[in-house]
């Protein structure tokens, strides 16, 4: 069963990243759909890839589609609970919320990146594989949501559109997994401190702003 580090074990949990924990085929799988696309990807590929036969690696995964959900649901169950384990710190400040939530998804992306970039193969899984990977993805933006709307609330973020604030926010931050490698010049706390940045001026909090 594919393993990813697990619970926050302290308040600043969500922001403690170990190495990807993956069993060495969907670690191979992962491989193979990031450089071959889900559809270009061949389970005989992935069974190479990890040495063994064809039967074998359909003894622990129906097919290919259950290797991509497999994956899929690593990843979006692993920023869900960074997701609220940093909302959870600041329950009665929306500003402080809200920083901690886009750093939260930011982090993730960027650590996160060789899962975060299966994102777009989503189009390939079947009608109720997609409905199950959507409601979970909307697990993360209900909690941003929820936190823009209750800045709006008391004052705290200047905006018309909560719920589409909120969608736009969550692109911006989910297309980092397509871009980000770590050898670049940026760590993942310097891009998460950028976006922060982005965020706070798209919701009217930005300390510029308010000057």
């Amino acid at each position: 069963m594919a393993q990813a580090s697990a619970e926050p074990g302290t308040e600043s949990g969500w922001r403690e990243f170990g190495p990807l924990d993956l069993t060495p085929i969907l670690d191979a799988a992962l491989d193979e759909f990031r450089e071959s696309g889900f559809h270009g990807a061949t389970v005989r590929q992935i069974a190479r890839r990890v040495g063994m036969t064809v039967p074998a690696l359909y003894y622990h995964h129906e097919n290919k589609e259950g290797l991509l959900v497999a994956l899929l649901e690593l990843g979006t169950g692993e920023v869900a609970w960074r997701v609220r384990s940093a909302a959870d710190e600041h329950p009665d400040s929306p500003r402080e919320q809200f920083v901690s939530v886009i750093e939260a998804i930011v982090l993730h992306m960027a650590y996160r990146f060789r899962l975060a970039a299966l994102d777009s193969e989503m189009r390939y899984l079947s009608p109720s594989n997609r409905r199950r990977y959507g409601a979970r993805r909307k697990d993360v933006e209900n909690v941003l949501t929820a936190v823009i709307e209750s800045g709006v609330d008391k004052g705290v973020f200047t905006l018309a559109d909560p719920v589409e604030t909120s969608r736009a926010l969550l692109g911006m931050c989910q297309a980092v997994g397509r871009w980000y490698h770590p050898d670049g010049p940026l760590s993942p706390e310097d891009l998460a401190e950028r976006y922060v940045d982005i965020a706070l001026m798209a919701v009217g909090a930005h300390p510029r702003l308010q000057r």
